[in-house]
């Protein structure tokens, strides 16, 4: 890999994988994921924070009424899904997720690699492959990671933290890549949140197996707009978190245009508020995220 860059590895592929899978495939979550049958993004919902305090069939049963087709769990909810479970519990979880119509399409960690201090940075590269683990166990599609911040108050200039994120993106891509499960990083962070800090991250990781989790964040409409930020990661978005389709600020009808542009079926998880009314909520979520789409 050395002198060529991810985006330039991608770029020489691409036009192979098109011919070979067709581009709508390419642009879905390839793990495990299914072409949708009337294709395009394939809504979902983030236990983070509609859902913190369901258990697993909990969240099955409302995510199928609701006609949810997927769930990213996030690390310390109640469901309980964690690297502590046996290996049975394990089974038992993946064995009512494989019984129901709904995926569980991610797990979401707090994973991240800017700390300037080694041992801290290595404990988040072991403890991602762990849990890279954990989602091989249970049949799960891939992790969610993240970038934090930037440590230029300490004296740490951005070009080392950027190499240092992307260093332990790829160990971490790598590592999972042989469990087959894909390292989702999400667009997080004050600062690495802004596509000139967050692009170059990606372009240097040096893992195929390391991919965007678009957040729809306000930052996202800056440094260029959204169309210049979302054409920089188009190539690697696997993922997509998607906050209240309300919030006229953020331009949702053209961001799902971008996604069905690039042939994009993967999963688009909302990540709301709890709600005393969660399931009508979700229900409206997803009339509305069909509707932006004229899909229904």
């Amino acid at each position: 890999m050395s002198g060529i860059t991810r985006r330039e590895l991608l770029g020489a592929a691409l036009p192979a994988a098109v011919a070979a899978a067709g581009l709508n495939e390419l642009h879905g979550s390839t793990s495990r994921t299914d072409k949708p049958k009337n294709g395009g993004p394939k809504v979902g919902l983030v236990t983070y924070l509609l859902a913190h305090e369901w258990n697993v069939p909990t969240i099955i049963e409302n995510c199928t009424e609701a006609k949810f087709e997927a769930v990213e769990l996030r690390t310390t909810h109640a469901h309980g899904v964690e690297v502590s479970l046996s290996k049975e519990q394990r089974k038992e979880v993946r064995a009512m997720f494989e019984a129901s119509p709904v995926r569980l399409a991610s797990l979401g960690s707090a994973f991240e690699y800017d700390s300037p201090d080694p041992a801290v940075l290595k404990k988040n590269i072991e403890g991602s492959k762990v849990f890279a683990q954990l989602a091989a166990d249970l049949g799960c599609d891939g992790i969610k990671v993240r970038p934090n911040r930037l440590h230029e108050d300490e004296g740490i200039s951005r070009e080392k933290t950027i190499a240092q994120i992307a260093g332990g993106l790829t160990e971490v891509g790598n590592a999972a890549a042989d469990l087959g499960v894909e390292i989702r990083v999400e667009v997080h962070g004050r600062d690495t949140s802004r596509f000139p800090v967050f692009h170059p991250i990606m372009e240097q990781c040096e893992s195929s197996n390391v991919y965007t989790n678009w957040n729809c964040n306000e930052n996202d409409l800056k440094d260029g707009g959204l169309e210049h930020n979302f054409k920089l990661v188009a190539d690697s978005i696997h993922f997509v978190h998607m906050r209240d389709l309300f919030v006229e600020t953020y331009p949702w009808r053209k961001f799902l245009g971008l996604l069905n542009g690039i042939g994009y079926n993967g999963y688009c998880c909302a990540e709301i508020p709890a709600s005393s009314d969660p399931l009508r909520v979700m229900k409206y979520y997803r009339a509305l995220f069909l509707a932006l789409q004229d899909r229904l």
